[in-house]
């Protein structure tokens, strides 16, 4: 399962092998100083919207890879079982507008973030 970690001024999101090959992308990493916000979403699944790009996606059941809704340019790790995850904001000049990821304890990941 994916991974949200801080590592000194760096925010990171590192993906398992399957998530890497389902996403068609590697590791993300963005700096501390671009990220907005960091929330709980009770139903990560349903906070995924748009186009999907390069991917994989079931509606309703995951979704892995980039997804492109407007302006807005989201990155998703998300599994149908653990249905809570975590929702990273990013100012503007993110090559993302937000990161979507489940987790099985979604405040604790948020918590551990320190943002």
């Amino acid at each position: 399962m994916a991974t949200l970690v801080r590592e000194g001024e760096t925010l990171w999101l590192r993906l398992s092998t399957a998530e890497k090959l389902e996403s068609v992308h590697g590791d993300l990493h963005a700096p501390v100083d671009s990220v907005e916000t960091a929330t709980v979403l009770d139903d990560a699944i349903h906070a995924v919207h748009g186009m999907k790009l390069p991917g994989s996606h079931l509606p309703g059941v995951f979704a892995m890879g980039t997804f492109l809704d407007g302006h807005e340019r989201t990155f998703a790790i998300v599994h149908h079982h653990p249905t809570g995850g975590v929702r990273v904001t990013f100012r503007g000049g993110s090559s993302y507008t937000q990161w979507i990821v489940t987790a099985d304890d979604p405040a604790a990941v948020v918590a551990s973030l320190g943002l």
